[in-house]
């Protein structure tokens, strides 16, 4: 071709100026074909002539193509003789084995290396089958050079799911447990293997699995198994499986055995009678049983004294029986489950079945004082016996995880008490998509309180995917359980914990305000405030607690809430007047100023001015010896100074103090944290935003270079941990000091995206940073930066919120994209292409879930079948079910959203259901009598 288009031959012709309806295609040589008998017609190439007379090319052309294929196949032989050699000098080194394994993966990558014959490499390169033939015989020589290997074995077990019935895997890992049943990491990777095989999963199957697993390493923690010592961390493994079995009931319906579990646990490690104590914990466990069946009051429930008080009681006779007051019986809320009978039948299902689950949680009880007995029960299920707990009760002797475990009980039943599940677990239990959900972030960036965790329904809820979650409370009996432990268990702790368990509950009372707030249900927030105020009264009325600034900090906050903003101030007033000179000494008071200054400075802002003003007053009246006295007036510009100065002097003493002590002391670790935050929002409030990103990265210096010193790789200690949670916090500051900022001025949104990406690299696990990350990329025209960010937090991060975040990022794109070419609820043509946004969303799915916690969180199958669905594609939806089904069969909510999405299923639904022994609370026929009444 010439410039022009036209094409060129070795013969000129004069142009043509006729329009031409085709290009013409001429040879370089017009000479006419060759015939011979081989090439009758002239048609077949110089190198089809050779081949059918049986010739090959010239040797020089043969030869030359080859010389890169084979120069990569002497490379590639040098390195798998490399290893064979290496593993036979050190048949011991397991890492080594392991390598060899994964390095397979990129023999078969290239072409060449195992091929026969021409044209088998492709077959060869494709072939899976080969790579785990390879991989298992490597594996096998491997477990006969190191026998007591679990990773090995382990990874032998993976690897032959490929090739083996589910039958002969589970003997094969029985004999694997038989042989190491000390080893709590292969107890909880076994209990997940036999939880995701559908074919022979069965609930209480596993709930008896997981009896035997707590009460063998019981065993072993006693020493009754000889064979085998405990070995290192084996009670914080049993505590974070006796948490993963109360999430796996709770998910599968069964949330009656998830209390009782959790009640006999709190008697059976708070209320243990002194002579039991010195027996082995199957001893105890034996002498535990006749309280359980006794009738007394458990934990929760109205009138508990413990499993001492019974026992100390037994032996002088028993209890004496007072009757019951008449007048304490409340009417009985509206009971009636089916409110329209003309709406389709698995809509009235739904709705019945997730009423039943919100109300029956609770086990129930016979209620002597209406001379009930069991066979009053209309629902046997909800009865909990002694046999369906007793083996999986074990002994928690740290203090730590004893706190531990009534934090969980009480985020178990929806309080926040700020624990993060143990990570073995921490997926499993993720069931519902609050992870996503900004709340009040938006508004209120400052103050707003952001769970640290989310994503796993407290008991009871099994609301639709998409429902808002915020924190509604229970219903009136649930409450009083829920009051009833905290009476319980407040008197067991003192200090710090205690001060925590009152903070929670009030918390939890709070959160309870800004649900009414939001949803402006003027009555019930009326009752809601006035039961709050008076809880954190009655609170702070204890001696203990007269000086607790948290309390007083909850207090002041919900005052606020309720708009009585001068009431507020007064109460915060009272508490930093009672403070006293501590100056920056103490972290909570530096907490309780830091809250008094944001909600000035969040204020409307009609009054920023003087709102900013009271804030700069409360901070600089932090730093002085004299007590904080109500606002006067400006402050003056000498007082700023010397405050700033005061700042810095503290911030330098205790960044050096902190990095010189090993491991770092809990106080110093919160002293830092509120301190560097006061600090940040001061020079924020007189200098500006450049003046609190200083303090910001001069702290981040500091204690990144400490955390991660050059030439390793994460901090391992248990020190470089408490100073990561140190960075965590500082740096969710700053990044809400960013947002509030943006919020009220103009200021370039490259700032907060470079600070949040740049804190997601190290801490990929932060749900809070990931919200606010998604959202404001959401804001930005171009994707490509925000997809090679995910690409590259994926590839590295272990943790499962990176995908969960960036298939949320791709679903927002997509759901901007469809609003565009969308007008008043019409299709109309689209003005942007939709760049296969669909295609790149299945995809995240499909990669999330090739990971084992990807692939055993029900949330994200949730979200998949979610998003299958509002595509429209039934038949793939229903596949994917089915696909969720094989790793997830426990999850009722998985089957309730099925009965959502393809009603024409219900029934092979619910039979499954009852197959796999799942809680069905209202079965079909008794919804077909109820429909009848």
């Amino acid at each position: 071709m010439n410039i022009d288009g036209a094409a060129i031959s070795s013969k000129t012709e004069p142009p043509s100026s006729e329009p031409i309806s085709f290009i013409p295609v001429k040879d370089l040589e017009d000479a006419a074909p060759v015939t011979t008998w081989l090439n009758p017609l002239g048609i077949y190439d110089q190198s089809t002539t050779q081949w059918l007379q049986g010739q090959g090319p010239p040797e020089q052309e043969s030869k030359q193509p080859d010389t890169q294929p084979d120069s990569e196949s002497a490379a590639l032989k040098a390195k798998v003789e490399e290893f064979n050699r290496r593993v036979r000098e050190n048949p011991r080194d397991t890492q080594l084995w392991m390598a060899f394994v994964a390095f397979q993966d990129e023999v078969m990558k290239r072409p060449g290396l195992y091929a026969i014959e021409e044209g088998e490499q492709e077959k060869r390169k494709r072939s899976l089958k080969l790579i785990l033939e390879k991989k298992l015989a490597i594996l096998e020589r491997a477990i006969e050079s190191n026998q007591s290997s679990v990773d090995l074995k382990l990874a032998k077990l993976k690897l032959c799911t490929e090739f083996w019935e589910p039958s002969t895997l589970v003997k094969e890992w029985q004999k694997l447990i038989f042989l190491h049943p000390n080893n709590t990491a292969l107890w909880q990777k076994y209990l997940l293997f036999c939880q995701s095989q559908f074919s022979t999963f069965s609930i209480s199957k596993i709930h008896s699995l997981y009896g035997k697993c707590l009460s063998t390493l019981s065993a072993v923690k006693d020493g009754s198994i000889l064979s085998h010592p405990a070995l290192p961390g084996t009670e914080e493994a049993m505590f974070a499986l006796f948490l993963q079995q109360c999430h796996f009931l709770r998910q599968a319906g069964h949330s009656e055995k998830a209390v009782s579990l959790f009640q006999a646990m709190v008697d059976f490690t708070f209320f243990k009678p002194d002579g039991v104590k010195d027996l082995p914990t199957k001893g105890q466990v034996e002498f535990f049983e006749p309280f359980w069946d006794s009738g007394e009051p458990r934990a929760g429930e109205k009138g508990a004294r413990g499993w001492k008080a019974w026992m100390h009681q037994q032996e002088r006779g028993g209890w004496v029986v007072i009757n019951p007051d008449e007048d304490d019986d409340e009417p009985e809320e509206d009971d009636q489950e089916i409110k329209d009978k003309s709406l389709p039948k698995w809509q009235i299902w739904l709705a019945a079945e997730r009423s039943r689950d919100q109300r029956h949680w609770q086990p129930w009880r016979p209620d002597k004082t209406k001379k009930q007995t069991e066979e009053d029960c209309e629902d046997p299920e909800r009865q909990v016996l002694f046999d369906d707990i007793g083996q999986s009760l074990i002994r928690l002797s740290s203090h730590n995880l004893q706190f531990q475990l009534v934090e969980a009980f009480l985020q178990f039943l929806g309080v926040p008490s700020g624990l993060t599940p143990p990570a073995s677990c921490l997926y499993l239990a993720m069931d519902e998509n609050s992870i996503f959900d900004n709340g009040l972030y938006d508004e209120k960036p400052l103050t707003f309180f952001n769970p640290s965790f989310s994503g796993a329904s407290c008991v009871g809820r099994m609301d639709r995917l998409g429902c808002p979650r915020w924190t509604r409370g229970q219903n009136r009996e649930g409450e009083e359980f829920i009051r009833n432990v905290f009476h319980l268990v407040m008197p067991l702790f003192s200090g710090k914990e205690k001060s925590q368990l009152c903070f929670s509950w009030l918390q939890y009372e709070i959160a309870k305000v800004i649900w009414c707030l939001h949803t402006k249900n003027k009555k019930r927030l009326k009752s809601q405030g006035k039961n709050c105020k008076k809880l954190a009264k009655n609170l702070l009325k204890e001696p203990e607690n007269r000086n607790n600034f948290c309390l007083w900090k909850q207090y002041a906050h919900l005052e606020w809430l309720l708009g009585n903003t001068e009431d507020a101030r007064k109460v915060f007033d009272t508490a930093l007047g009672m403070a006293g000179s501590r100056e920056l000494k103490d972290a909570d008071l530096c907490e309780l100023s830091l809250l008094y200054a944001e909600l000035e400075v969040e204020l409307s802002p009609e009054v920023r001015g003087a709102a900013t003003a009271r804030a700069v007053h409360i901070l600089t009246k932090l730093t002085e010896s004299s007590p904080c006295g109500p606002y006067t007036g400006q402050v003056l510009a000498v007082h700023i100074l010397k405050a700033r100065k005061a700042y810095e002097h503290a911030l330098q003493d205790c960044l050096g103090d902190s990095c010189v002590s090993d491991p770092a002391p809990t106080d110093s670790c919160s002293r830092l944290i509120s301190l560097a935050k006061c600090f940040m929002l001061f020079q924020y409030l007189t200098t500006g935003i450049d003046a609190a990103v200083r303090i910001y990265e001069q702290v981040f210096a500091k204690l990144n270079s400490y955390v991660f010193p050059e030439g390793s790789g994460e901090g391992d200690s248990a020190s470089s941990q408490s100073w990561t949670s140190v960075l965590e916090a500082i740096t969710l500051m700053h990044t809400s000091l960013l947002r509030f900022h943006m919020k009220v001025s103009v200021y370039p949104l490259a700032p907060l995206r470079e600070a949040l990406s740049q804190a997601l690299k190290l801490y990929p696990g932060n749900q809070v940073l990931w919200r606010s990350y998604v959202q404001i990329q959401n804001k930005s025209h171009s994707a490509s930066k925000t997809r090679r960010f995910f690409d590259t937090i994926t590839r590295s991060a272990k943790a499962l919120e990176p995908w969960l975040f960036a298939i949320e990022a791709e679903k927002l794109r997509k759901r901007l994209v469809e609003t565009v070419q969308r007008l008043d609820g019409r299709e109309i043509h689209a003005t942007i292409p939709e760049t296969g946004l669909t295609h790149r969303i299945q995809a995240l799915f499909e990669n999330a879930m090739r990971s084992d916690s990807g692939s055993q969180c029900p949330l994200l199958w949730r979200m998949y079948l979610n998003f299958l669905v509002s595509l429209g594609n039934k038949e793939r939806s229903k596949g994917v079910f089915y696909k969720a089904l094989q790793n997830c069969p426990w999850a009722k909510v998985l089957y309730l959203d099925a009965v959502e999405y393809f009603p024409d299923e219900m029934q092979e639904i619910l039979d499954l259901m009852t197959e796999k022994e799942l809680r069905v609370r209202l079965p079909l026929e008794e919804l077909e009598l109820l429909l009848e009444d």
